[in-house]
Order: C-alpha cells, then structure tokens, then sequence
C-alpha cells in the first residue's frame, strides 16, 4: 500500500504513541509508519544510560513487541527518510524516490545530533547518542579504548560520562559554559553534578573551547583546547544538542524555523499536517506562554494523545506540565516544571545525604524543581506548580514538612 488514511513521519516515542493511541481509540483506517531507522520503535533514552552500560538489550528497550505492529495493522516503512512533502496533493517523497499519500499527516522527526566538523576527517572514534546505530558501534570499540573525551556538559554527556566510568575509562568532560547543564538547570544544581563527575574521577573543564583536533590515521587521538592544551583520547563523544528535523515542512509554507510551529491541538500552518515531539515548537503554559520545543518523552508521548484524540473526534489541547529525569551513578534526578526565567530558588534538603531539591520560583510562584532521589518532593511539587503555589522559603527548606502540606 503506498496511500494511508494517516501516514507517521519519524519511529521514535512521538510517533509510535500516536500510532499506539489511535488504535487503542478504535481508530479503523489505515497507518503507515514511516522510520529512517532500520528498526521497529523504540526507546531511546536508555540509549545513554542502561543500553550503553549494557544492563538492557535491545528487545528491552523496544516499545512495544515486533509483532505489535502487524497485529494492529499498522504498516512500518523502515529504512526511508521523508525529504520532500506535497501539502496540495497530500504525498510525501522519500529519499529512495518512493511516494506515498495521506489524508492526514503526524510529523514526529525529531532531531538529528549536531556533530563537530573535523575539516579533511570524518573519524571512526567521534561518537554522538541518538540512535541505536550511533550506540552498537560505540559499544563495540569500548574494549580498545581507555581514554574518552566527552563534548558537552548537558544530560547526554554526562550520562554517557558516568557509564564510562563505571567501565573504569579515563573521561574528561569539556564543556564551553561556566558550569554543566546551565541551559536546564540552577547553579546548585550545576555545581552538585560537576563535584560529583570530578569525585568519581572524571576531568571536568569548564570554560573549555574548543580549538582543533588531533588526527592519527582515521582516529581523532587528541583534543586541543583554546587554552592550546591538548587532551589525549581514544575516542570522543559528541553530546551538544539536536537540530529538528523539519526542513520538508518549512520549505513548502509551514510557519517555524527552530522546529515547526503548532497549535494547541498540535496542527500545524499545513493543512491536514500535525507535528509532535521534539520537533514540535508550542506556546506552553508553564513557560508564560513562551514558544519552546520540548525534548522529552513526556512531550512526545502527552501531545500524540492529544494528536490522536483530535483525529478521532475528540479534540484535546495540550496542556501537560513538562518532567524530565537523568540518570548518573547513584543519583536519580526528577525534573517537574520549567526553570526558565525563574527569578529565586531554595534548596530544600542536604546534598552531602545525596538526597535533595531545588525549588525554582517566579515573582513568589513555583515554577519547577529538580529533585535528587527525593522522589516524593517531585510528585507532590507537581501539585504547588499547577496552583501557583507560594510557599515561605523557611517552609520549603523544612525537609520535615511535605509538599503537599504547602498547597493551597
């Protein structure tokens, strides 16, 4: 079949959730789903994590079954990359030539790893975590590699830091900002996660830009900093963030430029064209209103409900508050909320009990927290984020008082 009733563009979370919700909701026309992966759907956040440390195989990750998707009748056209759209006669065209029709379209891409230009090179050992192709080849030269160079000072590079660890590897972590995580998180926070990278033996360099490579044969064996130091390495993984992957929408009227813009209901300027997930750029409640893109799995799984309810008559509006969570060594963050803009914050707990919050608020209000293994400040902060709660400093630092105490 090469016409769908709905045709999905991307296999990650966004995608496969609104594939998964349709049928639940008893949803009869046909689904193609279309993945410039080799593979059925799956997740990817363990990628960094339990599927890099190896204490996950692939089967475990996946989102479902292989055989889910036959039985739902819900055909995957793996191995195409959507690159042209035809919004008037509603086609989309795939790199290999192959076209196919719809009557109403979910773009779920997501994003493509920015990687660093190596003019001349295109090394075997510089590494980025997105895909499961990016992972298995990573994976499979750890037992020639000793020293790892990390780019990057956000969730990416420093979970796959803390796994490298765990395999005794020498890791230096080079981050352009003054601190780590610094576009997501407080400095408390930042500070926290940098003193324990450097105590489980990772070199953490901070202000650190980045000048040239070292080139031996096909391998990058050294990083040089501005600083005109150069850091030996067996291999470097590259963890700066992710570009949507939206140019077949823009390029024929879609309104956006860092992702496509959506409505409430996920619909795009196209019509008959809806987009969800980390591509997706929408006005969010908790953000003031702000455009942001979320890059999460609650975003992309929340607004394929919402895709999918709208589709099968039941209009919804996304309305979701954003969480995220990481994983390094023991420490289990939670994130509820968005920190953006947030003009105070409180620590709530004691960090050396590698166990604590931050609580970020705005003109009194509280906006987010970050919660270290304290997973009870992050299910009850939840609620004093939905009521605009404005609890006293002296009651949010009073680690013997719960959250929830503090709602209105």
């Amino acid at each position: 079949m090469s016409d769908f009733d709905i045709l999905i563009v991307g296999g990650g979370h966004a995608g496969a959730q609104a594939a998964i919700t349709l049928r639940q909701g008893k949803f009869t026309g046909s689904i193609g789903l279309i993945s410039a992966e080799s593979f059925a759907p799956y997740e990817r956040p363990p990628l960094s994590k339990d599927y890099l440390a190896g204490e996950k195989d692939f089967d475990r990750i996946l989102i479902r079954p292989e055989s889910f998707w036959a039985e739902q009748d819900i055909t995957l056209l793996l191995d195409h990359e959507v690159t042209a759209v035809d919004p008037g006669a509603h086609r989309v065209t795939t790199a290999d030539g192959k076209s196919y029709g719809y009557g109403q379209l979910i773009w779920a891409t997501g994003g493509t790893p920015r990687r660093l230009e190596v003019p001349g090179h295109d090394p075997q050992n510089m590494h980025v975590i997105r895909y499961r192709s990016d992972v298995d080849p990573l994976m499979a030269s750890l037992p020639q590699t000793n020293r790892v160079a990390v780019i990057g000072g956000g969730y990416i590079g420093l979970e796959a830091a803390a796994v490298m660890r765990k395999f005794g590897k020498e890791v230096a972590v080079i981050e352009a900002m003054e601190r780590v995580m610094a576009r997501v998180a407080g400095e408390p926070l930042s500070r926290y996660y940098e003193a324990e990278h450097t105590a489980q033996g990772v070199d953490m360099r901070l202000n650190a830009k980045l000048s040239s490579f070292k080139i031996t044969g096909q391998k990058v064996t050294g990083v040089t900093l501005e600083s005109g130091e150069t850091l030996p390495c067996d291999m470097v993984i590259v963890g700066i963030g992710i570009d949507p992957v939206v140019a077949p929408l823009l390029e024929v009227g879609a309104t956006g430029g860092n992702g496509v813009r959506v409505d409430a209901h996920c619909r795009t300027s196209l019509p008959d064209v809806f987009a969800i997930g980390d591509c997706a750029l929408h006005q969010n409640k908790f953000a003031d209103g702000a455009w942001v893109r979320l890059e999460s799995v609650q975003n992309a799984n929340d607004q394929a409900r919402v895709v999918a309810k709208t589709i099968l008559g039941k209009p919804a509006s996304y309305e979701a508050i954003p969480w995220f969570w990481s994983d390094q060594y023991d420490l289990h963050l939670q994130t509820i909320g968005l920190s953006l803009g947030h003009d105070d914050m409180v620590v709530r707990g004691h960090p050396k009990d590698r166990s604590f919050s931050v609580v970020y608020l705005k003109k009194g209000r509280v906006i987010a927290l970050d919660c270290v293994n304290r997973p009870a400040d992050y299910a009850q902060g939840r609620l004093l984020i939905m009521q605009g709660a404005s609890p006293a400093h002296d009651q949010l630092r009073n680690i013997n008082v719960e959250l929830k105490e503090m709602a209105g």
